[in-house]
């Protein structure tokens, strides 16, 4: 099993960037798949991007291709998303999510094991 914290939401301006943080509880954090989502209000929480357990492949959404990356230090038990060129419609809580199987292309809700409690982005236009 493994516990998520995310970190480093905040309030940006349109155009700004923000590096969101999730730190990851366990021995095995390099066993799982990361990724996050978001959640605006009002709306299903929906895919954002995944990083495979080495980092070597990644997949993103394609309404944050471009602007957003994810990566992982395993040494940290940490993975990041950095958002640049961040927009109002970016505006959602953010989450971070683990699972153990090995493909980065699972964009549903349900196809991931373990949800952290969200962190809040708000971008002002």
């Amino acid at each position: 099993q493994v516990q998520l914290v995310e970190s480093g939401g905040s309030l940006v301006q349109a155009g700004g960037s923000l590096r969101l943080s999730c730190a990851a509880s366990g021995r095995t954090f390099s066993s799982y798949t990361m990724g996050w989502f978001r959640q605006a209000p009002g709306k299903e929480r929906e895919f954002v991007a995944a990083s495979s357990w080495s980092g070597g492949s990644t997949y993103s959404a394609d309404s944050v291709k471009g602007r957003f990356t994810i990566s992982r230090d395993n040494a940290k038990n940490t993975v990041y998303l950095q958002m640049n060129s961040l927009k109002p419609e970016d505006t959602a809580v953010y989450y971070c999510a683990a699972r153990l199987g090995s493909s980065v292309l699972v964009t549903t809700r349900g196809g991931w094991d373990y949800w952290g409690q969200g962190t809040q982005v708000t971008v002002s236009s």
